[in-house]
């Protein structure tokens, strides 16, 4: 499997760039997150060989392991629901939190910073579909409590992250990616979580700058 996923991991990045540059893009702005999850750090060590540096896990537990036996320089993403009983272990291990889905974790992410004397940079998830199974602010909650998060001390907003809908209708999940950029766009935030093996072609076009793509290397599902 693992040069299985080194030669995913090469071809993958070449069709992110060449998609980047068929809408005009800079192939530099748009990140490739290898979703590790279920995989030690012996199957993903040939990706990171190929020069992955931003890895993504769901699970704190499961992550941890693979982070002490990495080299230092990767950005580790946390990208699944974080539990605000976690928070002090997720701050202390990932670079990125992209799964800030409420108002209270992003204080407590930011209470745990501050006593940690650190800044965690942190992407708030938005439930763009309006699907009942998917967590993450609303458009408009998140516009009402966006200033309420942006003031603590302790946490850099990076951007904004969602998940497209199990659907397979283009123009429906297009429209997502999009809302999702015009609502980065009016808060003045500069990246975009989103885009997974099925639909990352999508989230470029509409202007991601982090995918998060697993299957398409492992052959396991993406989160």
């Amino acid at each position: 499997m693992s040069s299985t996923a080194a030669h995913n991991y090469r071809r993958l990045c070449q069709q992110i760039a060449d998609k980047a540059q068929q809408c005009g893009r800079d192939p530099d702005s748009v990140n490739l997150i290898v979703v590790s999850k279920t995989h030690p750090w012996d199957q993903v060590f040939p990706v990171y060989e190929e020069g992955c540096m931003n890895f993504g896990e769901n699970r704190i537990q499961e992550a941890l392991p693979k982070i002490q036996a990495s080299p230092e320089g990767i950005a580790w993403h946390l990208i699944g629901t974080l539990q605000k009983n976690k928070v002090r272990k997720a701050v202390e291990s990932f670079t990125y939190i992209h799964s800030v889905d409420n108002l209270e974790l992003a204080k407590k992410i930011a209470e745990v910073s501050v006593e940690m004397g650190k800044t965690t940079s942190i992407f708030l998830q938005v439930n763009v579909s309006g699907e009942e199974t998917k967590h993450g602010f609303t458009l408009e909650t998140l516009k009402e409590q966006y200033y309420d998060i942006y003031v603590h001390p302790g946490i850099r907003i990076e951007g904004l992250m969602t998940m497209a809908p199990h659907l397979e209708r283009e123009k429906y999940i297009r429209e997502c990616f999009a809302q999702l950029r015009s609502l980065k766009d009016e808060l003045g935030l500069h990246h975009l979580s989103m885009g997974m093996t099925q639909d990352w072609q999508l989230a470029v076009e509409e202007g991601a700058t982090f995918l998060r793509v697993g299957s398409a290397i492992f052959g396991e599902r993406d989160l």
